[in-house]
């Protein structure tokens, strides 16, 4: 298996950590959420790394010149543009394609969930794509059908709706995206969209015609970083408070 991890955000709503550097540098229990990430991903054995920049890229991309570790690391320069996730997983596909599954990895998310049984999983049902999702709070929903397969999507707050499969969308359950995902390197074949998009909207056009699989994570630790009190929360975690 091979590894995106997502790092071109903006970090805007970390505010004050994100003026002078990146979301990825912005330290968890002194070290930054990249080498978190990029060791997690390494733990699941997986060597051949891509990671995508855009603010402070110069910053990234000195940072991972200097580590010393056992693994291949591409940069996908997103510099001029930042392209959303649906956008940076198609420039990024040169370092992608081949053979294995992709895992994707938003930057700012902490997860104790298994990458080598994510895989097995993904592998096993032959899924276009595994979505990681948990049963828990959210506006947002993905919507899947009794065989976990996606049916639409649904902001439960504005009540927008995004159906992919209306004959099963009805009696969907709404399960939460949790920024970890595994994809089959067909799935660039298939993507005709061009820019800036979110991959959600990819995932949403594919999911009429091929399976699009949710992993339903009970692991105990998953934390989304986006915000000030959610990184001291994650401090306080990894330190046993």
């Amino acid at each position: 298996m091979k590894a995106l991890i997502f790092a071109a955000g903006l970090g805007t709503r970390l505010g004050p950590f994100t003026q002078n550097k990146p979301k990825a540098l912005v330290e968890l229990a002194g070290k930054p959420l990249l080498l978190h990430a990029i060791e997690k991903v390494l733990a699941a054995g997986i060597t051949d790394i891509t990671i995508n920049v855009h603010h402070f890229s110069e910053q990234i991309i000195s940072f991972v010149n200097d580590l010393h570790i056992n693994a291949q690391i591409h940069i996908s320069d997103e510099t001029e543009r930042l392209l959303d996730t649906g956008g940076g997983l198609k420039k990024a596909a040169r370092f992608l394609k081949g053979e294995e599954p992709v895992l994707i990895f938003n930057v700012d998310v902490i997860s104790d969930l298994d990458f080598t049984e994510l895989e097995q999983y993904h592998r096993q049902f032959g899924a276009l794509a595994t979505l990681v999702v948990r049963r828990r709070k959210t506006s947002r929903y993905i919507m899947f059908d009794k065989n976990l397969l996606m049916t639409g999507w649904k902001n439960f707050a504005s009540e927008e709706t995004r159906i992919s499969r209306a004959d099963a969308f009805a009696g969907s359950e709404p399960l939460a995206f949790s920024g970890i995902h595994v994809i089959d390197p067909q799935l660039f074949d298939l993507i005709t969209e061009s820019g800036k998009f979110p991959i959600m909207d990819l995932y949403l056009r594919l999911a009429r015609d091929y399976p699009i699989k949710a992993f339903i994570d009970q692991s105990e630790v998953w934390m989304d970083l986006g915000k000030p009190d959610q990184l001291e929360k994650a401090e306080k975690l990894l330190k046993g408070e």
